[in-house]
C-alpha cells in the first residue's frame, strides 16, 4: 500500500473515502492529505477525522503517492490543468468525476501517467458503496489491487473495462435513487393500510436491506430467491402479478438505460 493518499475535494464523496480508509486502517489519519477550496471544510475534516489539510492542490500533489480527484466533472479541467507539471510518473491518479474518460484525463494531463477512473455511489457514506474501476495501460496489477483496496474499504469495488463505466453509472451510480423511490412507495403502501409512516419506513428499509443481503450472501439468482417467497396462490405472487401488469421490470430497465445514455453524453 502506498504511504500517503491525497484527496482534492472535501465534499460528501471525498469525506466518505477519507473515513473509509481510516476506519479500515488502510492509512493512518496523518497519511490522508486533503485540499478543498473551502477553508472551513478543511478545518472540519481535520477536527473530525484527523486528516492533514494542505495549503494548495499543488502541495498535495507534490506530497501524496496516490491522488484522488473528488470534484464535479464540470470543474475537473480547471482543477487539473494548473497541476499538469506537478504529477509524477510513479503516482496513481484516481478520478471519480462522472463522464470524464481516461482519454480525456490523458489529454488534460499526460496519457503516460497512471490514470484510474472510478464510479462510486453515495452508500459509500455509510460504508456500503459499490464502485466500478477502470484503469489505463500504465497501471500495474499491484496498483490495481491498491485501488480496489481503497474502494473496498467503504463497500465493494470491481475492475471493469472502461466501456462498461457508463452502465455502472446507470446501475449502481444512479441506482440508489431508484431504490429510495421503491422504498418510499413500499412505505406509502403500508401507510395507506394504516401503518404509521416512520414504522413503515423502518419495515421497508430493513426489507430492502435484507433482500439485497440475501442476493450477496447466497449468490443465488434473484429469480430463485423471488420464487422462494412466492407460494402458490399466495399473497406475494398476487403482488408480483400486479407489478408485472404495470411493467415494473421494463420501467426499471428503461431508467438504467436513460442514466447510462446521459453519462455517455456527459463524456
Amino acid at each position: 500500500m502506498s504511504k500517503t493518499i491525497g484527496i482534492i475535494g472535501g465534499g460528501n464523496m471525498g469525506r466518505a473515502i477519507m473515513a473509509g480508509l481510516i476506519k479500515a486502517q488502510l492509512y493512518p489519519a496523518d497519511a490522508v492529505l486533503v485540499y478543498d477550496l473551502n477553508p472551513a471544510a478543511l478545518t472540519t475534516l481535520q477536527t473530525e477525522l484527523g486528516v492533514q489539510p494542505m495549503n494548495s492542490a499543488a502541495e498535495l500533489v507534490a506530497t501524496a503517492d496516490v491522488v484522488v480527484i473528488a470534484v464535479k466533472p464540470q470543474v475537473i479541467d480547471r482543477v487539473l490543468t494548473p497541476l499538469r507539471a506537478s504529477f509524477r510518473a510513479e503516482q496513481l491518479l484516481i478520478s471519480i468525476a462522472a463522464g470524464v474518460t481516461l482519454a480525456h484525463l490523458g489529454t488534460v494531463l499526460d496519457p503516460k501517467l497512471k490514470l484510474v477512473r472510478v464510479m462510486p455511489n453515495t452508500p459509500a457514506l455509510v460504508g456500503a458503496g459499490m464502485a466500478g474501476v477502470a484503469v489505463n495501460s500504465q497501471v500495474t496489477a499491484a496498483e490495481q489491487a491498491t485501488v480496489l483496496a481503497i474502494f473496498n474499504s467503504f463497500g465493494r469495488a470491481q475492475l471493469v473495462p472502461e466501456d462498461l463505466i457508463d452502465a455502472v453509472v446507470g446501475l449502481s451510480g444512479s441506482g440508489p435513487a431508484y431504490v429510495y423511490l421503491f422504498l418510499e412507495a413500499l412505505a406509502d403502501g403500508a401507510v395507506a393500510e394504516g401503518m404509521p409512516r416512520q414504522l413503515a419506513y423502518e419495515f421497508a428499509a430493513q426489507t430492502v436491506y435484507g433482500a439485497a443481503k440475501m442476493v450477496l450472501s447466497t449468490e443465488e439468482h434473484p429469480g430463485v430467491l423471488k420464487d422462494m417467497v412466492c407460494s402458490p396462490g399466495g399473497t406475494t405472487i398476487a403482488a408480483v402479478e400486479v407489478l408485472e401488469e404495470h411493467a415494473f421490470r421494463g420501467i426499471v430497465m428503461a431508467a438504467v438505460h436513460a442514466a447510462t445514455e446521459k453519462n455517455r453524453q456527459l463524456g
